[in-house]
């Protein structure tokens, strides 16, 4: 892993310490498991997220529109910012 994926998973796990629910910690998922399934967020974080990425790397969801597959996953959101940003 690169060191800017790293740094934005790092700064992705701590937002996500922020809406994720009591009893599951960030730290105990792979890349590859699915945030709402996992029970680490409810449907509705994922609108958070959304919002979190709009504002931190200016990704516009108005445009490009609102894939769940790509955000139902850490690898999958970091996917999605690698794609934004090229």
């Amino acid at each position: 892993m690169n060191q800017d994926r790293e740094a934005r998973r790092q700064a992705l796990l701590g937002f996500l310490r922020t809406i994720q629910k009591a009893g599951r910690p960030v730290e105990s998922l792979s890349d590859t498991d699915r945030l709402v399934a996992s029970g680490l967020i409810d449907s509705l974080a994922i609108l958070q997220i959304v919002t979190y990425l709009e504002t931190t790397y200016g990704i516009d969801f108005s445009i490009r529109g609102v894939s769940p597959e790509e955000l139902g996953s850490i690898g999958g959101i970091l996917d999605l910012i690698e794609q934004e940003k090229k």
